[in-house]
């Protein structure tokens, strides 16, 4: 933990990905959060001039509430690794290496952790044929908050005709990997911590953008009731995966747990999806649930993670 006594934070949030509004709702809640807490908290939407913007706010620490794009691939840590300014959350590498999806898998390989195959190719190529037998999954390797994806489900005909539209604003790199049905459930560690394990459920198709940050678009169960063998799986496998991508501060780890294997006679299986280095703070986020299950407020949650801010994440 970080001894440096911080007082002036600024927080980003906003930006210039598709998910600046889900980090609006992110960054205000840790702005709050952290006047409670006593800090001076200033509030910064970057742009083009981020340099200049830090340099005329003077911050002690920088809270990065970025998501997507830019905010959470490295891309502002080198910044801020540049201007030598502490900041949340991982740094430069672990957080180009979690953003892009195949990377991350990559990783997970060379780790012994459970994936399931892929393929990585340009959004048309996946458009105008099956990349591998349905039922798939299409989705962009480099964004997040299940922005751009795609569910092709056994017999459908050919995949989502969005992926050729030329209306098409999203990352041209796509990754097909195999689906896997089953329950999603995710681990949040905190440090190198693992805090519960949550199962998601929602009524929508699967778990998108709309199930996780509209009210009432999912529910959450903590902890998970799975059996105590696949709560500790996932707890020893997100931590793992933390370590072994290089994370710093609070991480979050999805996974897939396909217990339908079991009617069809096979074993039951667990699948790591990704993992997020920079998970939401929103009301409806996943970690600051966990957090509050082990009996961390979400202000306590924020305070935690400025005072373990630093540079060289």
């Amino acid at each position: 933990m970080n001894k440096v006594a911080f007082k002036r934070i600024a927080v980003l949030m906003g930006g210039r990905s598709a998910e600046r509004e889900v980090s609006f709702s992110s960054g205000r809640g840790v702005m709050k959060a952290l006047k409670e807490e006593g800090f001076d908290a200033i509030e910064i939407d970057p742009a083009d001039d981020l340099q200049y913007q830090l340099r005329a706010t003077k911050p002690d620490a920088v809270f990065n509430a970025l998501h997507g794009r830019f905010g959470e691939d490295g891309t502002v840590q080198g910044i801020l690794e540049w201007m030598r300014l502490p900041y949340t959350h991982s740094g430069v590498l672990a957080s180009a290496l979690a953003m892009h999806k195949e990377r991350t898998k990559d990783i997970y390989r060379a780790a012994g952790l459970p994936v399931v195959k892929s393929i990585v190719c340009d959004r048309r190529e996946a458009g105008a044929r099956h990349m591998m037998e349905p039922p798939y999954v299409v989705k962009p390797v480099n964004e997040g908050s299940s922005v751009g994806i795609f569910i092709v489900r056994k017999g459908d005909n050919r995949p989502p005709v969005a992926l050729v539209a030329d209306e098409w604003t999203i990352s041209s790199e796509m990754m097909v990997e195999e689906f896997v049905p089953g329950r999603e459930l995710t681990v949040s560690v905190m440090g190198e911590k693992p805090l519960c394990v949550t199962e998601i459920t929602t009524e929508l198709e699967f778990y998108d953008y709309e199930a996780k940050y509209a009210p009432g678009g999912s529910k959450h169960v903590l902890p998970a009731q799975v059996p105590d063998s696949v709560a500790r799986d996932c707890m020893e496998m997100s931590v793992i995966a933390h370590k072994a991508l290089g994370c710093r501060g609070v991480s979050r780890t999805d996974f897939r747990y396909d217990d339908t294997a079991v009617a069809n006679g096979r074993n039951p299986r667990l699948i790591l999806l990704e993992t997020n280095t920079q998970p939401g703070m929103t009301p409806t986020s996943l970690v600051p649930e966990q957090a509050a299950y082990i009996g961390m407020s979400y202000a306590k949650l924020c305070r935690w993670m400025v005072e373990d801010a630093s540079c060289d994440r």
